[in-house]
């Protein structure tokens, strides 16, 4: 099959099929070329696709380390590369395809849980665009509901989120402090518990229109 036409197809399954459908067919495909066009749809202006190639990315790095663990590493290190300003890019996407392979791959965890926590210090690969915190921070919490002794690594960086302007942040860090909960204690502050913001949240499965304050509650 032709890059157009590969690219086609997977796109297809992302916008059409159930999930558990989409990953059982492209796990079917040639996994390093798959990829791809997973990347590719992290840019797209539709929601639905952008956050499906995520989850797919994830699960197909992640796949790879039962066939080629090599190959996985070399898909990491190329998410990464994105985030390092020599890129010459943004890096949109890739700290939560990043996340989303670390909690379906205890190996890839093991290497990677402390560079994707470095992306939140301030002494360390701080990432200081807005919207690339929100993907880590999605990240973070996304860790933290599968691996959470893994992203206890987070935990210092929260608070300082949970202050933002930006509500995105705010809730993010929230839902990350609450899935923390069993492993470390990250203070929540007042003003969250009383924050009706609403903010859009993707699960992994779907979108909930939710207020912060629930995040500080409610295992979502």
């Amino acid at each position: 099959m032709h890059n157009r036409a590969l690219k086609k197809t997977v796109r297809e399954l992302l916008l059409r099929e159930e999930m558990d459908t989409v990953l059982e067919q492209l796990y079917a495909m040639n996994l390093r070329r798959v990829i791809n066009p997973l990347f590719s749809f992290f840019c797209s202006g539709d929601e639905l696709l952008r956050w499906r190639a995520v989850t797919a990315a994830g699960a197909v790095i992640s796949k790879m380390t039962q066939r080629r663990v090599e190959d996985a590493r070399i898909m990491m290190r190329r998410l990464m590369w994105t985030l390092n300003d020599e890129s010459g890019g943004i890096g949109w996407g890739s700290p939560e395809a990043m996340a989303e392979t670390m909690a379906r791959s205890a190996v890839l965890t093991k290497e990677y849980a402390a560079i994707f926590a470095s992306y939140l210090n301030p002494a360390g690969n701080y990432l200081e665009h807005a919207i690339l915190q929100r993907g880590v921070l999605w990240g973070a919490s996304r860790l933290a509901r599968s691996r959470g002794a893994a992203a206890v690594r987070t935990a210092p960086f929260l608070g300082a989120f949970m202050e933002s302007h930006d509500p995105v942040h705010r809730g993010l860090a929230t839902r990350c402090a609450r899935a923390l909960a069993p492993f470390t204690a990250v203070p929540i502050p007042q003003h969250i518990l009383a924050d009706e913001t609403i903010i859009r949240l993707y699960t992994g499965k779907k979108f909930l229109d939710i207020p912060i304050c629930r995040l500080a509650t409610d295992n979502l």
